[in-house]
């Protein structure tokens, strides 16, 4: 078995903010997961609401900047203030991560190439591939791991896309190298930071162009939030990208938006400990005899683990747990995982045994009391799997 751990990125302190009202202290520059805590917060006078309210309003009385529903929300303005504080851009919520990707990959004009990981979000491949299909770009998938092929790659290509660590094999690509070849291309950069989050990596302070989320995921953190964001340190990008979002009308609802911003304010606390408990089941899954191979880049709530006997014990095992759910996605306060290669388009190069899991914050020993209990579920190579009761 192995113990694959990669090196651990770099973080960058949070630019400091720009008005003396979000730096209460005027100290500097304060720590990320203070931002997270005090950027978009209503205005500090008499008698405001200290947390931003809900705006259910489909239009504005007229003579303002908003005037529609579909153009803005001070709901959304609160939550975009926020995550673009911790990323240190300007950010645009959207209804979904993939609403965000459709928007970004829309700024390749007809025929041109995006570059993107072989290993990376389903759904994105999933749509990069349904526009290669119509004719719309073309597509090269390469291991972002091995910088010589991502400089040839990048060679007249319109955008790069990247994903670091990647999903779900966890693989860490060196930013800063990254977008100098894809910008020595003449390319743009999009970086989906969904596994790192801002409190752990900063694409815009490496030169990416852009940054998008999966706000679903570890920004909202409850399991109950669709919702995606993008965030960009150009002017001139996020007008383009707030005048497709205004046309196409896929921007989030306010009350999605205010869970996500509530999800937010706790991200830093969730995090610590999130990635706590994956540091400490990494360690154990590493040494335990059913394990072929554990992937863990270091930081960040999420792990992968490859069973030595494939996809028989990754399905053993994902039905066995009593505290670890069996589901898709991943960033809730609750544990879950699932085997990757259950979905079809899932490229052939993921591992048939390779279990991906979000790591909650229940308490450490209780899962992985769980999960040793249903790996021991598995048997040996030399006896034959048992069979489900009549009630499973």
């Amino acid at each position: 078995m192995s113990r694959h751990y990669l090196p651990t990125l770099g973080r960058m302190p949070v630019p400091r903010p720009d008005t003396p009202d979000d730096d209460p202290t005027g100290r500097g520059p304060l720590q990320p997961a203070t931002v997270a805590v005090v950027a978009g917060r209503p205005e500090r006078a008499p008698d405001q609401p200290l947390n931003t309210p809900v705006t259910l309003a489909s239009t504005y009385v007229a003579g303002g900047e908003v005037e529609y529903g579909r153009y803005g929300n001070p709901t959304w303005t609160a939550f975009e203030e926020a995550l673009g504080a911790l990323e240190g851009g300007r950010c645009l919520a959207f209804s979904s991560g993939l609403a965000a990707v459709a928007t970004l990959v829309d700024l390749v004009g007809q025929g041109g190439t995006v570059v993107a990981p072989r290993h990376a979000y389903n759904g994105t491949i999933m749509q990069l591939a349904d526009l290669e299909a119509r004719g719309r770009l073309s597509v090269r998938l390469v291991d972002v791991t091995h910088p010589d092929e991502l400089v040839r790659a990048c060679d007249d290509a319109a955008l790069v896309w990247l994903e670091t660590p990647t999903n779900p094999a966890l693989e860490v690509v060196d930013l800063t190298s990254a977008v100098a070849a894809a910008h020595d291309a003449g390319a743009n950069v999009v970086v989906d930071n969904t596994f790192a989050t801002p409190l752990r990596q900063q694409p815009l302070a490496h030169g990416a162009d852009l940054v998008v989320h999966s706000a679903t995921k570890f920004v909202a953190g409850h399991s109950d939030v669709v919702m995606g964001a993008v965030v960009t340190g150009s002017q001139e990008l996020y007008d383009v990208l707030k005048k497709r979002r205004d046309l196409a009308g896929n921007a989030p609802g306010p009350f999605e938006t205010w869970l996500a911003l509530r999800g937010l304010r706790t991200l830093a606390v969730r995090l610590d400990r999130s990635e706590s408990n994956a540091r400490a089941l990494a360690d154990r899954l590493a040494v335990h005899p059913a394990v072929e191979e554990v992937r863990y880049p270091g930081f960040g709530g999420i792990v992968a683990v490859v069973l030595a006997q494939g996809a028989m014990a990754a399905d053993l095992l994902t039905r066995s747990t009593r505290l670890w759910v069996h589901a898709t996605s991943l960033g809730g306060v609750e544990s879950t995982f699932e085997r990757r290669r259950r979905w079809k388009s899932e490229p052939a190069t993921i591992p048939d045994g390779l279990v991906r899991l979000s790591v909650g914050i229940e308490d450490v020993d209780d899962l992985w009391d769980d999960l040793h209990d249903a790996l021991a579920s598995i048997p040996s190579p030399s006896l034959p799997p048992s069979l489900p009761s009549s009630s499973s």
